[in-house]
């Protein structure tokens, strides 16, 4: 069962796709986030989902929200496909142990040994604010991730 709405975000510790340590408190108090968890890299409908926000990354800069992708790959494999399709954007290996970020976010499917497509937007406080989640094979809509975005608002100076 995926985490819901208004609670606390678990945190996490895990490998971009360059090998550097992310963690979510590191963004408290400081910007919102949105976690995209998503199945393999260079599969069709990750490819095509991940290419459509690369190509919306303004969207989330207006909203002021860091996006963080993640998926059950190595950081080598994460590194090369954010090479191959241009994605500007962190990918974090959510590899070892396999999938546990994915399983604390109830959205690992032990049957496939990958994560289902599901995004969370979290606030500066941690709190999961927006939330949604694809059948399997059905990819996340930029509207969507708008809608969500609207959830969050970056902390104010």
């Amino acid at each position: 069962m995926a985490l819901e709405n208004d609670t606390q975000a678990p945190d996490f510790d895990l490998a971009n796709q360059f090998g550097e340590h992310v963690r979510l408190s590191d963004f408290r108090g400081v910007k919102p986030v949105a976690l995209v968890f998503f199945p393999l890299a260079f599969s069709g409908v990750c490819t095509g989902e991940l290419c459509a926000l690369r190509d919306n990354l303004d969207m989330f800069a207006d909203h002021e929200v860091e996006l963080l992708g993640i998926s059950v790959d190595s950081k080598a494999t994460l590194r090369a496909f954010a090479e191959q399709e241009g994605y500007d954007f962190q990918l974090l290996a959510d590899f070892w142990p396999h999938g546990a970020v994915a399983k604390e976010y109830g959205v690992f499917l032990e049957e496939k040994g990958f994560a289902n497509r599901a995004t969370f937007v979290i606030d500066v406080k941690g709190v999961i604010r927006a939330s949604f989640i694809t059948a399997p094979g059905e990819p996340r809509s930029i509207e969507e991730y708008r809608s969500a975005l609207d959830e969050v608002r970056p902390l104010t100076v």
